[in-house]
């Protein structure tokens, strides 16, 4: 069986764990997860992997070794390590954001080798295994990253880009979270003025977001094709959207996801 190693525990370690621990690829002896601070290791521990609080212990006997920390903190952890690792046979993971891949390789170079790295850039959605991850390989990885497409695969959807598309892959999937949870709290809203408890319109919101979801899924269609079926010629739909587009909600939505990019 594969280990697998993840050197952080914070709100994406954290997550990236708890999926692991949750897959179909490794045993949950075979998850190693480090942290400074033994407090976050507990629950960890609870659902049966390994812990530590040395990440020299924790990259020892593991294949792939994936690096979750902030990103102020990559280059301290991989100086902690680098002696530790084998290039011959452990795979780095870099989950790090606004590190490059050309950094990794000078901050990783020993004796004229760098190992295999992949940058890989999840979403929260990893802890129920439903995340968008996009994953960019070095030259070395690249002729085998089918194998960590595979661990990401078995967590949510996966998406292999170049490195210079992380990014924009990130404002539209790592933030976009965030930005539909805006939405259904502001369709919440919108519920309890209409009458509902607070609990009972975010069940309506999550489910209506659900079903919109899989009919996507499902016909594989644009998402105008969906919308025109629930479209009636003087409806109470048409009316909403407009509303929806008067206030500018196509643009607030686009300027949202493009802003942060912006130089």
């Amino acid at each position: 069986m594969m280990k697998i190693s993840v050197i952080g525990a914070g709100e994406m370690g954290g997550a990236f764990a708890a999926g692991l621990l949750k897959s179909n690829l490794f045993t949950n002896s075979d998850v190693t997860v480090a942290n400074p601070h033994e407090g976050k290791l507990a629950k960890f521990a609870q659902m049966g992997a390994s812990v530590t609080t040395d990440n020299k212990v924790a990259v020892q006997d593991a294949d792939f070794v994936a690096i979750v920390v902030k990103p102020g903190v990559v280059q301290t952890v991989i100086e902690e390590l680098k002696d530790e690792l084998d290039y011959d046979r452990q795979t780095i993971i870099n989950m790090a954001a606004s590190i490059t891949i050309d950094r990794l390789e000078q901050w990783l170079e020993k004796d004229g080798t760098v190992p295999e790295i992949f940058q890989a850039i999840p979403n929260i959605g990893i802890e129920e295994k439903a995340s968008m991850t996009f994953i960019a390989p070095n030259a070395k990885g690249a002729p085998h990253i089918d194998k960590v497409k595979a661990i990401f695969d078995d967590l949510g959807e996966t998406m292999v880009t170049d490195e210079s598309l992380l990014f924009a892959g990130t404002a539209m999937a790592g933030c976009g979270i965030a930005y539909v949870m805006r939405f259904m709290r502001a369709a919440t809203e919108a519920g309890v003025q209409l009458g509902f408890r607070a609990d009972d319109a975010k069940n309506i919101i999550v489910q209506t977001m659900n079903g919109a979801v899989k009919l996507l899924q499902a016909h594989g269609g644009h998402p105008e094709a969906e919308i025109d079926k629930v479209t009636t010629p003087g409806g109470m739909t048409i009316k909403g959207l407009n509303a929806m587009e008067k206030n500018g909600f196509s643009n607030a939505v686009i300027e949202g996801i493009i802003t942060p990019l912006r130089k």
